[in-house]
């Protein structure tokens, strides 16, 4: 399987690395494991476990920074949205990140092009943080945070919903039971878990999705739901 040109990227993120093979690998999913030469340990499950908590600690320093008279339930409500899929995906997409993930394609759902699949851009843009922080250390993730999450950080002028509420209270308004989350599976390593969620509500048919902590899969499936929501035309 042929590596990526990253340097027009490297452009991009603002950061040639000294070791372009960190790049490289947080931009290999891990269903190309034992295909050609990519071993376990060239895919990005470690760069992204690492790359989620570096972004949580940026983005909260920046929040506390920028709403400094905000409580913390309203701050953590602006970080949930920040730090969500949905959020990474559309920082992957603007760096066309889709065009350089080496994925299988029964992984990504479609046989070429760019990878369009959210979760896996949203998994490749944590590792690319991680990427940067290794390879350049804390300022130079940080620098790059501060500047694709800028526009993102100051949107809202109130704090946001994250998924998890916007579901609940859409079901509160029509009086219909309570969404409902259970873990289905665990996979990967200790270091590096993958939790899938399903999420059921109302009539409506259940939603799964992943995340690399049971919150983040049980927001990922909120959010997943409310997309098959809004396919049916149903008002959130």
């Amino acid at each position: 399987m042929s590596r990526p040109d990253t340097a027009p990227l490297q452009t991009a993120l603002g950061h040639h690395f000294t070791n372009p093979a960190l790049l490289t690998q947080a931009l290999t999913h891990p269903s190309v494991i034992g295909t050609g030469t990519v071993t376990a340990d060239q895919a990005y499950e470690r760069l992204e476990f690492l790359g989620d908590r570096v972004l949580g600690l940026v983005i909260a320093d920046m929040l506390l920074a920028a709403f400094p008279d905000e409580r913390e339930g309203d701050v953590a409500k602006r970080h949930s949205v920040l730090v969500r899929r949905d959020t990474l995906a559309e920082i992957a997409t603007g760096l066309n990140l889709g065009a350089l993930i080496q994925a299988a394609p029964a992984e990504s759902g479609q046989d070429q092009g760019p990878i369009t699949n959210k979760s896996i851009l949203a998994d490749a843009c944590e590792a690319v943080i991680a990427a940067l922080y290794i390879d350049g250390g804390l300022s130079v993730a940080r620098d790059f945070i501060e500047r694709e999450w800028a526009t993102a950080l100051t949107a809202a002028a109130v704090p946001p919903q994250d998924a998890k509420t916007r579901l609940q209270e859409w079901a509160q308004r029509l009086s219909k039971p309570l969404p409902k989350y259970k873990m289905i599976n665990r996979d990967g390593p200790d270091h590096a878990p993958i939790f899938t969620i399903e999420v059921v509500v109302a009539d409506l048919p259940s939603a799964r999705a992943t995340g690399s902590s049971k919150q983040k899969a049980e927001q990922a499936a909120a959010d997943a739901m409310l997309d098959l929501m809004h396919a049916a035309g149903l008002p959130e």
